[in-house]
């Protein structure tokens, strides 16, 4: 005879703390985006220094066509921040908290 245990009281603490489901969507949403390679690539290449489209496509060895097509998924996001410097349009890291995503993600990967 199998005994079950009470968890409704565990269950009920966690249901009053669980994020909404529109909530918890948009957030696996964002770690989409953070699950494209070339986007990882081009936020990595910004947390050095603003860059253009032309200097992270050399950087990154990828045409303009494509690095736009990402910057755009990534300004989307709010995950980079871009201003006109004359015809060229610099892009930069939209916060501190970009960084600390990837850092954090970085750090558990390398971690002994």
């Amino acid at each position: 005879m199998s005994m079950k245990h009470d968890h409704s009281q565990a269950v009920k603490e966690v249901q009053f703390e669980l994020p909404g489901l529109e909530q918890l969507c948009d957030l696996a949403g964002l770690f989409q985006v953070f699950g494209d390679s070339t986007r990882i690539r081009i936020l990595f290449s910004l947390f050095e220094k603003e860059l253009c489209v032309c200097a992270i496509s050399e950087l990154l060895g990828m045409t303009q066509s494509a690095i736009s097509h990402q910057l755009k998924v990534l300004k989307d996001n709010r995950l980079v921040g871009n201003r006109r410097d004359g015809k060229t349009m610099i892009y930069f890291l939209a916060d501190d908290h970009v960084r600390s995503i990837i850092e954090q993600g970085f750090e558990h990967l390398t971690e002994a």
